[in-house]
């Protein structure tokens, strides 16, 4: 993932049905969707999807971020170097006290994206930077008091050692939650939230459904990684925070819940999870 990567193809799905509550998008890049912040926002809150948490990558779109939730009270800011940008060595002291400057930053909720990529970057040198980064940034999230917020791809086992190893700060949410059931089980005996994206409307994804069924209520989020992953029947184009509904409604079927039951704890979720007011 690189900033202005985003691009996808065909025209922006429609407006799905708005939500009757109100929930957050818990993890978006506006940045690499190239697109008109106010415009997007409005969209979205229009559907009910009043918060948006804009994420960072690298140093540069860290700073974006930041900039961009401390101009509009609808979006707040998480700040990290990606794994794959770590593998790439990326997470270099000065990034990483960048990083950390940034996340002390009264609109900054969150530090991520980190954690471990071993789909994207190969190779032990590259598996060993990563993790070093992983390290240093929940070290960061637990001396700013942020929460942290993971990728999480093709590493399961080894994102758990690592976090467990060095001891998890009080608030941590799994971004894009790819586990099995075993692990929502493990994800929730810990306390940490899992955030599901489009990926849970795909057919083939049975066994991401499953872990769905099995996570607590009171630890589910739900985002949209646009301009990624974007949800059923709309796969493979442009993706958004106004389409979280999609979403949601699917988790709500997944798993036998009321609409406006879900809506309501994934909001409550949002606000313990980021500490929002």
């Amino acid at each position: 993932m690189s900033r202005g990567s985003g691009a996808r193809e065909g025209q922006p799905p429609p407006p799905p049905e708005p939500l009757a509550v109100e929930v957050l998008d818990s993890h978006a890049h506006l940045d690499i969707m190239g697109v008109d912040v106010e415009q997007t926002l409005a969209a979205a809150k229009a559907v009910g999807i009043g918060t948006v948490v804009q994420v960072g990558i690298d140093v540069p779109s860290s700073r974006w971020s930041a900039e961009l939730a401390a101009r509009y009270d609808q979006v707040h800011a998480a700040v990290a170097l990606h794994p794959n940008e770590a593998g790439r060595g990326a997470a270099t002291d000065e990034a990483l006290r960048e990083i950390e400057s940034l996340a002390a930053l009264p609109q900054v909720v969150a530090v991520g994206e980190t954690g471990l990529d071993h789909y994207r970057t190969e190779g032990e040198d590259g598996h060993r930077q990563q993790e070093a980064s992983f390290r240093a940034h929940i070290a960061i999230a637990k001396r700013t008091g942020t929460a942290l917020v993971i990728h999480d791809r093709d590493a399961h086992d080894d994102v758990l050692r690592v976090l467990l190893d060095e001891g998890a700060p009080d608030r941590v949410v799994f971004h894009c939650f790819s586990g099995d059931a075993a692990m929502a089980r493990t994800c929730a005996e810990h306390g940490f939230f899992m955030s599901f994206a489009g990926p849970v409307t795909f057919k083939p994804n049975d066994g991401l459904r499953e872990a769905a069924q099995v996570a607590p209520v009171e630890l589910l989020l739900v985002e949209t990684d646009a301009p990624f992953l974007t949800p059923m029947p709309y796969r493979g184009r442009p993706n958004a925070p106004y389409l979280v509904p999609l979403t949601v409604r699917s988790l709500a079927e997944t798993k036998c819940l009321d609409l406006d039951e879900l809506c309501g704890a994934i909001a409550a979720n949002g606000r313990r999870a980021f500490r929002l007011r």
